[in-house]
């Protein structure tokens, strides 16, 4: 059984090199390889790109390389919660290219598979889909989308053995499964090294094949950022986004599979019974999603896509980020609850960008709104400076071309029968002048 050499971080971050590629797993800063980073902002490398969801928090990790200036060039999914990238972005210091993060685990998986690329339909219609080739399959349209690979790959795992093989922990597996796989050295992070032989085959994530270097390093809570604890995480709730989310809750069926954007969609969580038999997924790779916790963070709880702890229910599940996307591509969602920005009355939405409005961040809603069986979408009725969100055309970026199945509003619920957008119920409050009067789009009545 070969032995895989165990080094230190500082010899670690040795083996990187001006100019490399690096593909980095973790989510927020849950299953991150901080120590690693860390290592590395001490050396003088620079002009690196960082393949990975996102460049960590302000100072952490990721963060603290672009600090630095080590980082020229980012391929993610969502950059936004981190402000220093996005002034960075803005200044001319870094690149950044954008991927819906479904494309961006399964293009890591394809490039540690060998893979020159896959056909996809997120995206499709979209701006994202401008410049990139568009072919039809069996009738329909789908992106190609290029394999990434890198030259060192970074990843966090909670076991290893001296052999290399690798166990991943609750929702820290994220991307650190398929980055094991994708650069010509793999160097992982782990809380904990034991001799070859005690760690179950049937348990191991990653074969000890994939891995070239062992460091062993402890997590403490402040290297988790914001998922370190669960206090902060406080819902903005008010009566008309609990009825909103009510709305939402009558559109889901006992027995579904149910993913939550954040925002509004976060409060259908509160309302969710047992006895619904309802199972919330959370697209960083969890099924069976449970309350918050009292109290703790991610040292003792998965996290949800939106980094905040929460606990997992009985018969949960984890996996990889690559096959969470399979399951939302794959038509295996029933619903999906994403928030919104517009949504027309050819039931195209718009929800993840403004121009002109730093916003780096397309995350999973393409994939969502695209793969769910059901897209129901909750928002206000008008934007700030009062015009409608609910329009005839939607002017913002798209996320998704006829996606929407059901639209709630504080005014109104409406639905796309026969993809006509139909007035189906008016909210508490509300009335029908008003919701005339508020609304851009042509729309009919069946009450």
């Amino acid at each position: 059984m070969k032995k895989t050499p165990q080094i230190s971080v500082q010899e670690a971050a040795l083996k990187i090199s001006s100019g490399d590629v690096l593909v980095v797993g973790g989510f927020g800063m849950t299953g991150t390889p901080v120590h690693l980073l860390d290592a590395i902002a001490e050396t003088s490398v620079k002009d690196l790109t960082m393949i990975s969801n996102n460049v960590g928090e302000p100072g952490l990790g990721g963060g603290r390389m672009l600090r630095n200036g080590q980082i020229s060039k980012a391929i993610g999914s969502f950059f936004t919660t981190n402000p220093e990238v996005v002034l960075a972005y803005q200044s001319g210091e870094i690149e950044v290219e954008l991927l819906p993060q479904g494309n961006l685990a399964e293009a890591i998986r394809a490039g540690g598979a060998g893979l020159g690329g896959f056909l996809t339909p997120t995206g499709v219609g979209t701006s994202f889909a401008d410049n990139r080739e568009t072919i039809i399959s069996n009738g329909k349209p789908y992106i190609i989308q290029p394999a990434l690979r890198a030259d060192v790959a970074l990843i966090r795992a909670w076991k290893a053995d001296t052999a290399g093989n690798l166990i991943y922990r609750m929702t820290e597996n994220n991307f650190n499964q398929s980055a094991a796989s994708a650069a010509q050295i793999v160097i992982a992070e782990v809380e904990t090294i034991v001799p070859a032989g005690e760690l179950d085959p049937n348990q191991v994530h990653t074969a000890g094949c994939f891995v070239d270097y062992l460091v062993q390093a402890h997590t403490t809570v402040e290297e988790l950022g914001s998922s370190a604890s669960v206090e902060g995480s406080l819902k903005k709730t008010d009566e008309s986004r609990m009825n909103m989310a009510k709305a939402a809750l009558q559109e889901l069926n006992p027995g579904d599979i149910v993913n939550l954007g954040v925002g509004i969609p976060t409060l259908v969580a509160d309302l969710i019974t047992p006895e619904m038999g309802i199972t919330l997924h959370s697209e960083n790779g969890m099924l069976g999603v449970g309350p918050e916790p009292e109290s703790g963070g991610a040292m003792d709880y998965p996290v949800n896509a939106g980094k905040i702890p929460v606990t997992a229910l009985p018969g949960s599940s984890y996996f990889d980020s690559a096959t969470s996307f399979a399951m939302i591509r794959g038509g295996h969602l029933d619903a999906a609850i994403l928030g919104g920005l517009q949504v027309d009355e050819k039931g195209n939405i718009a929800n993840w960008a403004v121009p002109g409005k730093p916003l780096l961040g397309l995350g999973g809603a393409m994939d969502l709104a695209t793969g769910a069986k059901k897209l129901v979408v909750t928002m206000m009725h008008t934007n700030r400076a009062g015009h409608s969100k609910v329009v005839k055309n939607c002017t913002l970026p798209l996320t998704a071309v006829g996606a929407v199945t059901v639209l709630i509003t504080e005014l109104a619920k409406f639905r796309f029968i026969d993809g006509m957008l139909t007035l189906v119920e008016v909210m508490p409050g509300s009335t029908l002048d008003e919701i005339a009067e508020k609304t851009s789009a042509s729309y009919a009545i069946s009450l």
